[in-house]
């Protein structure tokens, strides 16, 4: 197994996606627009904490495919979240809309914070922030 340090989501799902497609005997055409995603974008936003100081933020959408329909997935807020987990969250998300015949693509968000060290009405301004 290897450390949580070295571990990338991404290069998870690449894998995955590599096995798949060979199985599959899926076309290069096929394969190419499953392996990257179609957007990705990175943002850093400000927000007033409750104790009055301001705290920069980063955050981060992925929207993987929309060739079966608009993108759908949710947010994530974690400390570490990474643009790879991301992707391979998206990525994720595409693939289970397809497996059960759902019309959309996938998608995904995060924000990088900890929302256990945040109140109620922090975590609601970077949220609104965010999107």
């Amino acid at each position: 197994m290897t450390t949580s340090q070295s571990y990338n989501p991404y290069e998870n799902m690449l894998q995955i996606l590599d096995s798949a497609a060979d199985q599959l005997e899926l076309n290069l055409d096929d394969y190419i627009s499953l392996r990257y995603p179609e957007r990705e974008l990175t943002v850093s936003f400000p927000v007033e904490m409750d104790n009055g100081h301001v705290e920069m933020f980063t955050g981060y959408r992925v929207q993987h495919s929309s060739s079966r329909g608009p993108c759908k997935g949710g947010l994530r807020y974690a400390p570490d979240v990474t643009i790879d987990e991301v992707r391979a969250l998206a990525a994720w998300m595409t693939w289970k809309c397809a497996v059960v015949n759902i019309p959309y693509g996938g998608a995904k968000g995060a924000v990088r914070c900890d929302p256990l060290k945040l109140t109620k009405k922090e975590l609601m301004q970077i949220t609104r922030r965010y999107t």
